[in-house]
């Protein structure tokens, strides 16, 4: 069996229609509790999955029933945190189309690409290996994948891999490598008429890069980006197909045009932060004048532009949280995204967060500004507070209620906890 944890994963059913096309018959689950099976793959796409113990239970079970469990997805970029606190069989590590193959022909585990697994108090990795060819069979598409809903999109894919961006935050680069890998458009559209075939009325492409499709570092191929967004539009319609994440260092006036009449019309910022010196820390290489410019270009092809921040970041002052809020009621976006920096593994986030002393930890010093009686960390504070300015800073502000000031400050405490858990995990299995 192939699962995840509440989705239909992407890479779950990647690996499911892998299984299939090699003569077996899989199943493929969002409710974990229903996994079983001599052999079960796992998809975790959180660290939290680490410290749920409804997911160490279906390992555990799992593994009493005899079967072996597997575990892959992004949770995978830190297989000694997996290994530690799940204890699995094996763990697939980053890209997982070739190690599934091997397992499911009964290869050694030593000589599988991209696996990690304990051996008495050792962990065995064994060689990384990026898969040159992405012709893969179609996913292993569920029945009623027409019921899922991902930020209002059924499921969302895959249409290349790698990021030349350094952000250092994010784990892309570092798992899917620097240098773009793409597939081959047919592939892709037959894809996407499968998808739809099942049901799927809106579909998303990865985020991170979506316009990237085909470029090299330097040189964003726009031809080939607009053909993409023509080729899934003409089978889904053009207000049915998602593109939420584009480098503001990658648009241009025919993206945007095609965005704008192939899409449901949004573009997603990764700003990060108003603060120079913030975004050199994060090595986010996009400077605030090529996002204001971007967004400027946006309104005048009618499209609606939204952007993400990232609060608390080792080195975020006063000043520079002051800076990101100024930011934002300077560009008026449509919709904005915040969340408190976490640190995944692979990523310089994460090794900075190692070596930081916990007294200069944003997401555990107590606030004791005006928000000092919500009993808040500053990272929390600054995130529930850029919330509550973000709906006063669109273009249309909206007042803020007592349901929404709740939900606000509800969202800050849970990223807050999860961050420091996530941090926790880091700390022990990365410091030494």
């Amino acid at each position: 069996m192939v699962g995840a944890p509440g989705l239909y994963t992407y890479g779950a059913m990647r690996i499911g229609g892998i299984i299939r096309d090699a003569g077996l018959r899989p199943q493929i689950t969002r409710n974990i509790s229903q996994l079983h099976g001599d052999q079960v793959f796992l998809s975790l796409f959180s660290t939290l999955h680490l410290l749920d113990p409804a997911v160490k239970e279906v390992v555990k079970r799992i593994q009493q029933k005899g079967g072996e469990c597997i575990i892959g997805g992004p949770v995978s970029s830190g297989p000694e945190m997996v290994l530690g606190e799940l204890h699995p069989d094996l763990v697939v590590c980053g890209e997982g189309e070739e190690a599934v193959r091997c397992i499911i022909n009964g290869v050694d585990p030593d000589d599988c690409p991209n696996c990690a697994y304990q051996a008495d108090d050792k962990i065995i990795k064994t060689e990384p290996k990026r898969t040159q060819d992405l012709s893969f069979p179609l996913p292993l598409i569920p029945d009623d994948i027409g019921a899922q809903d991902i930020r209002g999109a059924q499921t969302y894919i895959e249409t290349h891999r790698g990021c030349f961006g350094r952000c250092g935050f994010c784990q892309v680069p570092r798992v899917f490598g620097r240098r773009i890998r793409s597939r081959e458009l047919d592939e892709i559209l037959k894809e996407v008429r499968a998808f739809q075939k099942k049901g799927v009325r809106r579909l998303a492409l990865i985020g991170g890069t979506g316009s990237l499709y085909r470029s090299k570092e330097g040189e964003v191929n726009s031809d080939a980006f607009i053909s993409l967004l023509e080729g899934i539009s003409s089978i889904m319609g053009s207000k049915n197909v998602s593109c939420p994440d584009i480098r503001a260092d990658c648009l241009t006036d025919e993206v945007l045009e095609a965005v704008r009449a192939h899409t449901i019309g949004w573009i997603f910022f990764g700003i990060e932060s108003g603060s120079e010196k913030m975004l050199g820390l994060m090595q986010k290489g996009i400077p605030i004048d090529k996002v204001r410019d971007a967004i400027e270009q946006c309104r005048q092809y009618g499209v609606k532009p939204a952007g993400s921040f990232i609060i608390g970041y080792p080195g975020e002052e006063e000043e520079d949280f002051q800076a990101t809020k100024d930011l934002m009621e300077e560009l008026a976006l449509d919709d904005v995204f915040i969340s408190i920096a976490e640190p995944i593994p692979t990523t310089p986030l994460a090794e900075v967060v190692c070596s930081q002393n916990t007294n200069d930890d944003l997401v555990s010093i107590p606030h004791t500004g005006e928000y000092a009686g919500l009993h808040l960390s500053e990272a929390e504070a600054r995130a529930f507070d850029l919330m509550l300015h973000a709906d006063m800073c669109r273009p249309v502000p909206r007042m803020t209620q007592d349901v929404t000031y709740n939900a606000y400050l509800e969202e800050a405490r849970k990223q807050g906890a999860d961050i420091r858990n996530v941090t926790r995990l880091i700390r022990i299995y990365y410091s030494a």
